[in-house]
């Protein structure tokens, strides 16, 4: 019989926060359209910027894919491609270790950006210190549960992964969430709020693509050569009108 604190932590609230992801996303496009951005901060400071963030989201991108692929794939389809128990946890850990780390050190280095280029400092908002905290907590516990792989004898594949798919198949099975170890459940708990958090904070960008710019009109620019009814520029410095005075 599963406790109630079990029950709730992983039948109830992800239910909750995956509602609220949804509903609070609706929410936000129609009462805060032009919110609808990351809130670039590029013209404040660049030259850390320039290697932070591009490390940040190539990182994460890489570890959403392993997520898709550890949680969404099944045990029984990763053999029947010929892929052994072996060389995907090879696979799992190596590429999610490089992964992990370059998403941290991007991450390091957009928080630091953040606290000390003031700046970019007085424009964080009380709820971007919420969402960094969340993130930083969800990338770590996930490169800890990476890390562990190597020595730890849990098969989250048969344990947390069921589990996940379970919820959106309406046939949740929080037991297996209950009997995992706590650096696993510290990883979903942390994910799945920050699922709740996800509409109201600058990551709503994630769902936005510039795909008006594949079907806009061209934008015509005019060179500035000399046309009728305007006069030739010439280099140099215009020469100022003066008065001559007058002798007395």
């Amino acid at each position: 019989m599963d406790s109630v604190l079990d029950v709730f932590l992983w039948l109830i609230f992800p239910y909750i926060c995956l509602t609220i992801f949804v509903l609070g996303h609706i929410w936000r496009y129609r009462y805060d359209k032009f919110g609808w951005t990351s809130r670039s901060s590029q013209m404040y400071e660049s030259s850390i910027l320039r290697w932070a963030s591009p490390m940040f989201h190539f990182g994460i991108l890489a570890v959403f894919l392993g997520h898709v692929m550890g949680l969404g794939i099944p045990e029984s389809w990763t053999h029947a491609v010929g892929i052994s128990e072996g060389m995907y946890h090879f696979m799992a850990i190596s590429v999610g270790a490089i992964a992990g780390v370059f998403t941290i050190v991007g991450l390091i280095g957009l928080l630091y950006r953040r606290r000390f280029t003031k700046a970019v400092l007085g424009a964080t908002t009380p709820m971007d210190k919420v969402m960094y905290l969340m993130l930083a907590l969800v990338i770590l516990g996930g490169l800890v549960n990476t890390v562990s792989g190597v020595a730890g004898d849990y098969n989250y594949r048969g344990g947390v992964s069921v589990w996940f798919r379970s919820i959106f198949f309406f046939n949740p099975q929080p037991e297996l969430m209950a009997v995992a170890p706590f650096s696993f459940q510290f990883h979903a708990f942390a994910a799945i709020a920050l699922f709740a958090l996800w509409p109201f904070t600058r990551l709503v960008h994630v769902f936005t693509a510039p795909l008006g710019y594949l079907f806009r009109p061209y934008v015509l620019y005019r060179s500035r050569d000399a046309h009728e009814g305007s006069r030739e520029g010439r280099r140099g410095w215009d020469k100022v009108n003066t008065i001559p005075r007058r002798r007395p």
